[in-house]
């Protein structure tokens, strides 16, 4: 919705029909007294004059009657003929206004109820009610998609805690009742799933933080291509595993740099890495690059893997969304990574994107940053 700040008022604004009411009622009034004072005036001045019989203090004081009886009259009937249509006028305004209301109202009261389907019409009443109606409309939208977004987060948040708690209370049952052995394996066991419930607690008050504009960053100098190296060498062993192949290319990157948290910086590759190695088949690739382009450094993580339908690339950074759920959670992933990967670029004053061809044609990940600069003004302010 457009600003209103330092916009002039235009012909279908509630304060010009105001205006134009105001008008009325004036050029009603003086429409009136004119109407009288020409009408009746003479006729009062001719009936006196015709009293005075010759007699100049007669004259006198008959035409000074003339004038102030003429004078109460058009001044009586004027006021009466403004206060007339004043009265009318504001019964219709006020009319208008209150039928525009009564839906604002009653919609306001529904969201307030929850149900924020609710909808106000078009009042058609000017420019601020019109305004007014987009307003609320789109917060009820907003509202309506942040709390699906809440009911789906609290069930998959629910979700990925049951799992690991059912598992930690089924082994300590049976351990308890003598049919399983506390031996290294299962206490191996058992400590994975703690560590699964830290780290999906750890990222999801990562993201909240974030979201709220309180994570904590130690920002410097820091080259493109050690950002990349450093990723590629926290990941190689996962890779290795996986038997996923890992290859980096800073060579357009130069000594671009970038002012950042490494540590921060580094979390978001990281999770970009071990999102496209779980959704790589064996022996498969992929490729993270760097370069400098204008004022930006750009870094994109690109695999050959799984894809993303056309449907679901919007929704992918946001929370516990998951393209393929069973899949994800078989290979442990807390389905935040990718919102916490968003929350922290944008921390930066940058922006992350997604691009699929489809399902099974791969899927790139690009992150873009301002270069760094020596001047603070000159850097993009945070988001």
């Amino acid at each position: 919705m457009r600003p209103l700040t330092g916009r002039l008022p235009g012909p279908r604004d509630l304060s010009t029909r105001l205006l134009v009411a105001i008008l009325v009622v004036v050029l009603v009034g003086a429409a009136t007294a004119w109407v009288v004072v020409a009408g009746i005036g003479p006729a009062i001045f001719h009936a006196h004059m015709m009293q005075t019989r010759g007699s100049e203090a007669n004259t006198a004081a008959h035409a000074e009657e003339a004038f102030r009886t003429a004078s109460m009259l058009s001044l009586a009937v004027a006021l009466i003929a403004a206060l007339s249509t004043s009265i009318g006028v504001s019964l219709f305004l006020s009319g208008r206004i209150t039928r525009s209301l009564a839906p604002v109202t009653v919609a306001a009261g529904r969201v307030a109820d929850g149900d924020y389907s609710a909808r106000i019409p078009p009042t058609a009443l000017g420019t601020e009610f019109e305004n007014l109606t987009a307003a609320f409309n789109s917060m009820a939208a907003d509202l309506g998609r942040v709390e699906v977004t809440r009911t789906r987060m609290l069930g998959d948040l629910a979700h990925e805690m049951r799992t690991p708690i059912t598992t930690i209370g089924a082994y300590l049952e049976a351990i308890t009742d003598g049919v399983q052995d506390a031996d290294p394996a299962t206490l191996n066991m058992l400590g994975d799933q703690v560590t699964r419930l830290t780290r999906l607690s750890e990222d999801v008050s990562l993201v909240t933080t974030a979201d709220e504009g309180r994570l904590t960053m130690h920002r410097r100098r820091i080259g493109v291509a050690q950002i990349v190296a450093d990723a590629v060498a926290q990941a190689t062993t996962q890779y290795a595993t996986q038997n996923v192949i890992l290859s980096a290319n800073t060579t357009a990157a130069g000594d671009a740099a970038i002012n950042a948290d490494g540590d921060r910086i580094g979390q978001v590759l990281t999770n970009l890495l071990d999102n496209a190695v779980r959704h790589s088949p064996h022996g498969g690739e992929v490729v993270i690059s760097a370069a400098a382009i204008g004022t930006e450094t750009v870094i994109s993580v690109s695999d050959g893997g799984d894809g993303i339908p056309p449907g679901h690339v919007a929704h992918v950074f946001e929370r516990f969304y998951r393209v393929d759920a069973s899949r994800d959670r078989a290979h442990g992933g807390s389905g935040v990574g990718l919102a916490i990967a968003k929350s922290i670029t944008e921390a930066h004053g940058g922006s992350i994107s997604v691009d699929s061809e489809g399902v099974g044609r791969g899927a790139t990940f690009t992150i873009k940053f301002p270069l760094f600069s020596p001047d603070p003004k000159a850097e993009k302010a945070p988001r």
